[in-house]
């Protein structure tokens, strides 16, 4: 019996399969045939919507290409200004430095010069009899008459401040004495 069940199961399947080849071939041809009509609308129907569509998005592309053309202009125009801006400003500041030292020369030639004229009036003080030295210290300001003894050696600013009357040689001494006061001991 199993002998039986084989031989018909193999005719069983061959029948199956001519049968499927039967089908397939059917379907194949009715496949080939409806994916050419298929193909033959789908060229027919998108045909216009994609030329529209190219033709619609080059027209953007275009435009904004042309804006950012455009920008890329004006981002250049800025950055030639900017480099000019920059290159005049560094040209002023360069030309500040030199009026600044020159000004700084020029304060130091001044600053020296002042300096000299005290330095010489005091000596020409000091060189002055002490009694004249001090009727013309006690007409003086105390604080410019302070400035001028304490530039002196303490001797010559004794005899002077000696002549003076004990009033304004007692200003003049506070003056001195307190011109440091205020600067910080450390």
């Amino acid at each position: 019996m199993s002998r039986r069940r084989r031989a018909g199961h193999g005719a069983l399947f061959i029948v199956a399969m001519l049968f499927a080849s039967s089908g397939a071939l059917r379907l194949g041809s009715g496949i080939g045939a409806a994916l050419a009509k298929s193909e033959e609308e789908a060229a027919t129907v998108e045909t216009p919507a994609t030329c529209e569509m190219p033709s619609a998005l080059s027209e953007a592309l275009t435009l904004r290409e042309e804006r950012v053309a455009a920008q890329e202009a004006a981002l250049q125009d800025r950055l030639a200004a900017l480099s000019l801006a920059e290159a005049a400003i560094s040209k002023r500041l360069e030309e500040m430095k030199a009026v600044e030292e020159e000004l700084k020369a020029t304060l130091a030639v001044a600053d020296g010069a002042a300096e000299q004229d005290i330095q010489n009036l005091t000596a020409v003080y000091q060189a002055m009899k002490p009694k004249d030295a001090a009727a013309l210290f006690e007409t003086m300001s105390p604080e410019f008459a302070a400035g001028f003894l304490g530039r002196m050696p303490p001797e010559s600013a004794a005899a002077i401040l000696s002549g003076m009357s004990s009033e304004a040689a007692y200003g003049v001494s506070v003056i001195v004495a307190g011109r440091n006061a205020g600067v910080p001991k450390e």
